[in-house]
């Protein structure tokens, strides 16, 4: 009995040394700002493929794993060619997940293929992710529900591997105690980023009008599942204090700028004009600035035109006071001249 005793208190020390090292009462839990931690991204793709605790650290990259090392590598060379950002989780199945070593699902589309195999990788991701085709060698299931994701990929971080199976476990109890086994469906998924924020949690499930979207929740613990459940899933509502971002999310903006105050001409729409945006509205101002006349006619003359037409209009007024000048002279010349002509006939005249 002695034994035994020991033997226990060991296992539960051990146990409360990893959740304060590993667990829910770690000492970095709800230091981080989890609001803006997901990358954006539009599409999900989650592949189901082994249990999560045969998952090696980095399962994308593994040889001895080759479905999802394959479906990873085409994903990536294809990447340039997507019409949205997609991301790519491995799962785990399961009866009662109704997913199978193979399947691939993909949110929002609410889909499933059933049975990937390495050989046929290349052509799913050409018909299906690049070309939002059909697969020439499957055909696409609909999802009903609402689907879980917890992180517990152990060997690649410990406090998802401490922390993801017991929320797991919560989540079945509640889904049971709730009568929602059929409506929600929860699984172990491997590493999504964020391991100081585990328990990492993915929910797709229908907003407040009606659209698939998938949140991201961190520092959750058993006691936020049951609010998860009721909130999250039943209502659509996010529940702030432990939300992460969302697949679809836009980086909401901090303030809000009325157009109306914005300064020298700028728009929301496009609220910097770059300087050399600027010397050309001046220029522009400058020349036809005063006013316009109907459908865009200014009826302003162009400053450089009148800069040019007042230089002729200088240079036309100095030849003609030229002109004007030497026509005097030389008519008072001509004067001049008959007037000793007749002077030199007076005395003519007298002389005879």
């Amino acid at each position: 009995m002695a034994g035994e005793s020991a033997s226990f208190s060991t296992t539960v020390a051990s146990a409360e040394g990893e959740n304060t090292d590993y667990g829910f009462e770690r000492a970095e839990m709800y230091q981080g700002n989890l609001a803006g931690t997901v990358n954006p991204y539009e599409r999900h793709l989650f592949l189901c493929y082994k249990s999560h605790e045969s998952w090696p650290s980095h399962i994308e990259n593994s040889e001895s794993d080759p479905l999802p090392t394959l479906l990873a590598s085409a994903l990536k060379a294809r990447k340039k060619d997507f019409q949205v950002q997609t991301r790519l989780t491995i799962c785990e199945g399961g009866d009662d997940v109704k997913l199978s070593e193979g399947d691939v699902v993909i949110f929002p589309d609410m889909i499933i293929y059933r049975g990937l195999k390495d050989s046929d990788v290349d052509s799913f991701v050409d018909d299906v992710v690049v070309n939002g085709n059909p697969w020439v060698s499957g055909i696409p299931n609909e999802l009903t529900g609402s689907y879980v994701f917890v992180c517990a990929h152990n060997n690649r971080d410990r406090r998802c591997g401490v922390c993801g199976p017991v929320l797991i476990e919560k989540f079945k109890e509640e889904i049971e105690f709730r009568n929602l086994r059929n409506q929600v469906f929860v699984t172990a998924c491997s590493h999504v980023g964020g391991h100081k924020y585990a328990g990492n949690v993915i929910i797709f499930s229908a907003d407040p009008e009606g659209k698939i979207v998938g949140n991201w929740y961190g520092y959750v613990t058993p006691n936020d599942v049951a609010e998860l459940l009721d909130r999250q899933i039943v209502k659509g509502e996010v529940i702030d204090r432990i939300w992460r971002g969302q697949m679809g999310g836009k980086v909401k903006e901090t303030e809000k700028v009325d157009e109306s105050k914005l300064a020298n001409g700028t728009t929301v729409a496009n609220n910097v004009i770059q300087p050399q945006e600027n010397a050309i509205e001046e220029k522009a101002q400058r020349s036809a600035s005063c006013c316009q006349g109907a459908n865009g006619f200014s009826c302003c003359r162009d400053e450089n035109t009148e800069q040019k037409q007042d230089k002729n209009k200088g240079g036309l007024s100095c030849w003609t006071s030229k002109l004007e000048h030497r026509h005097v002279l030389t008519t008072v010349a001509i004067a001049g001249a008959i007037g000793t002509i007749a002077l030199a006939y007076a005395f003519y005249k007298r002389a005879r």
